[in-house]
């Protein structure tokens, strides 16, 4: 990622631009406030995989870097940027008309939008039921008992206000896809009961990605995807490692996910049930 100088509007957080997939993307991001995107929200975006066409939802999108990161790198994707807090979908908004998203400008909207809606409230805020090829999402897994920033747009984009979070949003994403749709999920490992229980039998053939720091660090994040309607068994995947040897230098393999080269896609794509 590279982020240009700060920039100021009246009225409105300081900024920057971020290069993101080597200039595919560029992204408006706050600055001294808010969530900055960085490889979770590259590593969620990896999980779609080549080739896929049709409609994603991007659920927390923020500024929207993994559902942009997404549409970049598929040219057949489109994708809607679900954020509920007002500041950080404006700076998607603004995203979107910059001169060097003009590509993706066309495959792209905005939905502001509180993602744990349900029934007509949900429809009604501009998220169908069985529209979606794809799901994504990067929810606020950070427990609220943990360390809180003093910096209200950053705890909303970082902390859990309910306690079946997981629940909400995985039935809203249940609701949106299509049969067989896939959902993508990127949280904590001490989340993975929570986002178990929350699947149900919604969604099947869960695989789960631990990703870890280095060689010999337990893991810090994993990426679970399933398939609504499968009922396939779950399944452990080997492992992504963040960095190569004790400097901060990405692994050959994080190097093409951060950056657009290559997806993690499912090992196995189940099909929905007849």
């Amino acid at each position: 990622m590279e982020t240009s100088g700060a920039v100021r509007e009246p009225g409105s957080p300081d900024y920057s631009v971020d290069a993101f997939h080597d200039g595919g993307f560029h992204l408006l991001q706050p600055l001294g406030s808010g969530h900055r995107a960085g490889m979770d929200a590259m590593l969620l975006a990896a999980t779609v995989p080549e080739g896929a066409r049709g409609a994603l939802a991007d659920l927390g999108a923020g500024a929207g870097a993994a559902g942009l990161a997404a549409a970049a790198r598929l040219p057949d994707l489109s994708v809607v940027l679900v954020e509920r807090s007002p500041v950080m979908a404006d700076f998607a908004r603004r995203s979107l008309v910059l001169t060097e998203n003009a590509h993706l400008v066309a495959r792209a909207q905005v939905i502001e939008a509180d993602v744990a809606l349900h029934g007509n409230q949900r429809r009604s805020a501009g998220l169908p039921d069985y529209a979606y090829e794809y799901v994504i999402m990067n929810p606020p897994f950070n427990s609220g008992r943990d360390r809180q920033t003093p910096d209200p747009l950053k705890a909303e984009a970082h902390a859990m206000e309910i306690d079946d979070l997981f629940e909400r949003w995985l039935r809203t994403a249940g609701a949106i896809l299509k049969p067989g749709g896939q959902v993508s999920i990127i949280a904590r490992p001490e989340s993975v009961s929570d986002i178990l229980l929350a699947l149900g039998k919604r969604f099947g053939g869960v695989e789960i990605t631990p990703v870890c720091p280095r060689d010999g660090d337990d893991s810090i994040r994993i990426l679970v995807t399933a398939i609504k309607g499968s009922r396939a068994r779950l399944s452990f995947r080997d492992r992504i490692v963040v960095h190569d040897g004790a400097g901060n230098g990405l692994s050959e393999l994080m190097k093409q996910l951060s950056n657009g080269q290559s997806a993690w896609p499912r090992r196995i794509k189940a099909k929905p049930p007849k």
